[in-house]
C-alpha cells in the first residue's frame, strides 16, 4: 500500500480486488480514527469485486429485477439509485473532515466532480457534468457515478470512474443511477486509446489532492 499526503490530504492505493463488505470495514475504521483524533484525512482508491449498490431508498426500481442479477447488492448509506462497482473500475472514496470544510456536502461532492473531470482532461477526454445530474458525463455518456455519505461529517463513499472496456457489461443489468436510457462509457472509450487502472490512478491521485 502507497501513501503519498499533500493538503493534509493521504492518498492511499489498496491492492488486489477489494470485496465490498471489506471495503466498508475500512471506511469505518478510518472515519472512527478520525472521529478519535487519531486518522487523518484519506481518499481509498481501490477496485472493488463486482458488486452492486443501492442507497436506502423506498423506491429500488432502477435494479430491475434484482432476485436475476449476476452479482450480489448491497444497500449502503449513501445518497443515489443503483450502480455497479468491478474490475476496470476505479473506486475512490474520500474520507475526510468536513468541519474545517465548511459542513458542505454539495460542495464536497462538486469538488470531486471537479478533480475528476481535470483528471479526465488529461487523457484528451472533454469531460464534464450534465444539468440536473451528478456525475461526470462525455456529451450524454455517464463515466463516472458520485455518491456521498456523512457520519458526525466525516465524509464516506465518494467515486466510481468507468476507466476500462471490461468494467461496462454489467451496466446493461440495471437502470444505471435510476435513469432511464443513459449510457454508459469509459475513459478509453473516450480517449480513443487503452488505459490502465493504475495509470488513471495516478493522474487522479493528483487532482484529488486538493479537494
Amino acid at each position: 500500500m502507497n501513501a503519498a499526503s499533500s493538503n493534509m490530504i493521504a492518498i492511499k492505493h489498496l491492492p488486489d480486488f477489494i470485496a465490498y463488505r471489506d471495503g466498508l470495514r475500512i471506511q469505518d475504521e478510518h472515519v472512527a480514527a478520525i472521529l478519535d483524533g487519531r486518522g487523518e484525512d484519506t481518499v481509498l482508491l481501490l477496485e472493488h469485486q463486482p458488486v452492486y449498490t443501492i442507497g436506502r431508498l423506498r423506491d429500488q426500481s432502477s435494479l430491475r429485477d434484482s432476485s436475476s442479477l449476476p452479482y450480489p447488492v448491497h444497500e449502503i448509506n449513501r445518497g443515489g439509485q443503483a450502480t455497479y462497482h468491478g474490475p476496470g473500475q476505479l473506486v475512490g472514496y474520500p474520507i475526510l473532515n468536513l468541519v474545517p470544510r465548511g459542513r458542505d456536502l454539495h460542495e464536497h461532492l462538486r469538488k470531486i466532480e471537479d478533480a475528476l473531470i481535470r483528471a479526465c482532461l488529461r487523457f484528451e477526454v472533454a469531460a464534464g457534468r450534465r444539468e440536473g445530474l451528478t456525475g461526470v458525463w462525455v456529451e450524454n455518456r455517464k463515466l463516472a457515478s458520485i455518491g456521498v455519505g456523512v457520519r458526525k461529517w466525516i465524509s464516506m463513499h465518494g467515486f466510481a470512474i468507468n476507466i476500462t472496456r471490461e468494467s461496462l457489461p454489467p451496466f446493461f443489468a440495471i437502470t444505471p443511477c435510476g435513469i432511464e436510457g443513459v449510457a454508459m462509457s469509459c475513459l478509453e472509450a473516450e480517449a480513443g486509446r487503452d488505459i490502465t487502472v493504475a495509470e488513471a490512478a495516478g493522474v487522479i491521485s493528483e487532482e484529488l489532492r486538493g479537494i
